[in-house]
């Protein structure tokens, strides 16, 4: 009852629109021709299920970025935090004669060290439950370059976070770091 014609061209589909109904018309004098005419792309955005998944995806997205952005957040403050906590130990390293270099060298290594271990954490849950995440968004796929920006990201948020406290604590003078606390 309710027959749609679906065509393939290399040019404009609705200025074919014409040529279909006369082969049509040619097929079968009388077969009607009419109803809204769409190009594919529209006809596909118009279906329930098309929106359920851009639904689905975009939900995804929006989640996903905010996770990114409170594990940026959280990085800073916990490398920060951790580094700021270790003010008097750097005192005591500069006043028995390390240079500002070792004391950076020091928290980088240290604050690296957590953060790759974290990163390799993360990495294997990702690989290990992107069938379960899978079942959820059909159609998905393990997309590597979105992989790689994130974890360039992450290690970028936690260079800046050790940097910038390390670099506190390494210019401060030693007496002033051992009366800290």
């Amino acid at each position: 009852m309710w027959t749609q014609i679906l065509v393939r061209t290399r040019t404009d589909p609705l200025s074919l629109l014409r040529r279909v109904r006369a082969e049509v018309k040619a097929v079968d004098p009388d077969q009607q021709v009419f109803g809204q005419t769409r190009d594919l792309e529209a006809w596909i955005e118009s279906q329930d299920e098309y929106a359920y998944g851009r639904l689905v995806a975009s939900l995804f997205s929006e989640f996903s970025l905010l996770a990114l952005a409170l594990a940026s957040f959280g990085l800073f403050s916990v490398v920060s935090y951790g580094v700021a906590q270790r003010t008097n130990e750097f005192g005591i390293r500069m006043a028995l004669g390390a240079t500002r270099g070792q004391v950076l060298a020091l928290v980088l290594t240290s604050s690296v060290r957590h953060v790759v271990a974290g990163l390799a954490s993360g990495l294997l849950l990702s690989l290990l439950l992107k069938g379960a995440l899978a079942r959820w968004a059909e159609g998905s796929e393990h997309n590597p370059q979105v992989v790689a920006a994130v974890t360039v990201l992450l290690v970028v948020t936690s260079a800046l976070a050790a940097l910038v406290p390390a670099r506190r604590a390494s210019a401060v003078d030693p007496m002033e770091a051992l009366r800290y606390e």
